[in-house]
């Protein structure tokens, strides 16, 4: 067990209703927070919520109540829930006790810290904007993330949040050297299991740690996940110095959580059923991460938008903390073209001149702005056709497709699966392509020599091939019929 008990500090089950147990502590009733044990061996776990009065508390159960009984006996453990924290807890999988659960022996040497921790004050903040770079090119051009900074990963079911979290990860040990954290916050079982198998066979797995509060655990245990994989960043950042990317999937599976637990306690729904303390809930967890004077937790957080709706209350909460918002589109993920993220909805606070750079800063408008036009103009080819344009905006068109296909890319994590080997470009690779793109460069070439590349010398070597072989088979045709005619 985690936790010492206070043997002296023992009370009894109240009243058992699914998830909410009361109980009743003669001497000394915990404070909110404390974590209680009861059942057999301590199998049940509650965390106190409220205080009732007259030595009663109301708590919420973290695993299954069964065979929990009026009268049994409980324990307090003497403070509230701990995780452990150190560098053996690297290449590991926890719950939300610190409880190992990839069925290796715990780790040895190390600390237990509480989950519940103040955000650093402002005085330790550091307040410069740096660029944090993912090696993906149409985010590190359109929407470039702060170091330091919570960046969302928004869009419905099935369109990628997933693995381009994974790529993030994956990129994070290739270009930074860091550790990742990834919190798995009421996901599928089957989506754990197989990250850990791909982390292992991609060989990031020592510089990760997993932390995962799963679909079939109870709400109190996938509401305070996200807490203990905070925990865990935070001891990298301030005592080992480094930099910690924290991924969080899904940051509405935590809202969700919440909401289960604030309907549980009683407490009276707000709009759309989400419980009223959703802003205070979500700022407990969102501004715990930031950049300090030691390191930095850079979090990219995916966040499930219900029905596509972006006016949904848990989505809105969640963009008031984001330097940067990553929209992914269904539509685009239907065109083939991935990583499946709408150029257009999504932005950065960071896409200004004074942080990015005045060519970088150009290079962006340019390109959201040819984007911008070749949307409008869809419609009019729908209804005329290509040949109907003016020659001008029949450039910005093909412009415009040849961008849109120079900013997919290959992942190395989705390699087994399409094929393709994964490619990591630099920020200056990217915006040279794009500026070749701008320029005309590949004027009337096909745009599949632009489709899931790396850096843009990979086309120019595909269109160098394309003409030598045209050349060459010009050259044997010509040839061909210099001999016919000398025979006739």
């Amino acid at each position: 067990m985690e936790t010492k008990s206070c043997a002296y500090n023992k009370g009894s089950v109240v009243s058992v209703r699914g998830s909410v147990v009361d109980v009743y502590f003669k001497d000394n009733p915990p404070c909110v927070y404390s974590l209680l044990r009861a059942g057999e061996g301590g199998s049940v776990a509650i965390e106190v919520m409220s205080q009732l009065g007259r030595g009663r508390v109301r708590g919420i159960a973290l695993t299954p109540t069964q065979g929990l009984a009026r009268g049994m006996q409980v324990t307090d453990s003497g403070g509230p829930i701990k995780v452990p924290v150190g560098k053996n807890i690297l290449s590991r999988m926890f719950n939300v006790f610190g409880n190992p659960i990839d069925r290796k022996p715990s780790p040895e040497g190390v600390a237990w810290r509480s989950i519940h921790q103040a955000p650093p004050p402002l005085a330790r903040r550091c307040t410069k904007s740096e660029i944090f770079e993912t090696g993906i090119k149409v985010i590190d051009v359109l929407m470039p993330l702060e170091r330091g900074g919570k960046a969302g990963l928004f869009g419905g079911a099935g369109v990628g949040k997933t693995v381009l979290l994974t790529e993030m990860i994956h990129n994070m040990v290739e270009r930074h050297e860091g550790v990742s954290i990834f919190c798995g916050i009421g996901e599928r079982c089957r989506e754990g299991e197989e990250l850990y198998r791909d982390m292992m066979d991609a060989g990031v797995l020592d510089n990760t740690v997993m932390v995962f509060g799963q679909m079939n655990e109870l709400p109190g245990s996938r509401f305070r996940v996200g807490h203990a994989a905070l925990t865990m960043a935070e001891y990298f950042r301030d005592d080992e110095r480094r930099d910690v990317l924290l991924l969080m999937d899904n940051i509405f599976r935590f809202i969700q959580a919440g909401s289960e637990v604030s309907g549980l306690m009683g407490n009276m729904p707000s709009r759309l059923g989400y419980q009223p303390t959703m802003g205070t809930d979500l700022s407990q967890l969102e501004e715990r991460i930031s950049n300090t004077d030691t390191g930095a937790i850079t979090s990219i957080q995916a966040v499930y938008v219900p029905a596509d709706d972006f006016t949904d209350p848990s989505a809105v909460h969640a963009f008031s903390h984001l330097s940067a918002s990553i929209v992914l589109s269904r539509k685009r993920a239907s065109e083939g073209l991935y990583p499946a993220i709408d150029p257009l909805a999504s932005s950065s606070a960071m896409a200004i001149p004074s942080i990015i750079g005045e060519r970088h800063y150009c290079i962006a408008q340019r390109i959201r702005r040819t984007l911008a036009q070749y949307e409008e103009l869809k419609d009019i080819i729908a209804m005329l056709g290509l040949e109907q344009l003016s020659p001008e905006d029949r450039g910005i068109v093909f412009r415009a497709r040849q961008l849109e296909r120079f900013l997919t890319q290959p992942f190395f994590t989705t390699g087994q699966f399409s094929g393709m080997e994964g490619k990591s470009v630099g920020l200056a690779d990217a915006l040279d392509g794009c500026e070749s793109i701008l320029a005309d460069e590949f004027k009337g070439c096909p745009e599949s020599l632009l489709y899931m590349i790396g850096r843009v010398d990979e086309a120019r070597e595909k269109l160098k091939a394309a003409k030598a072989t045209a050349h060459h088979d010009s050259t044997q045709s010509l040839s061909g019929g210099v001999k016919e005619s000398a025979v006739k």
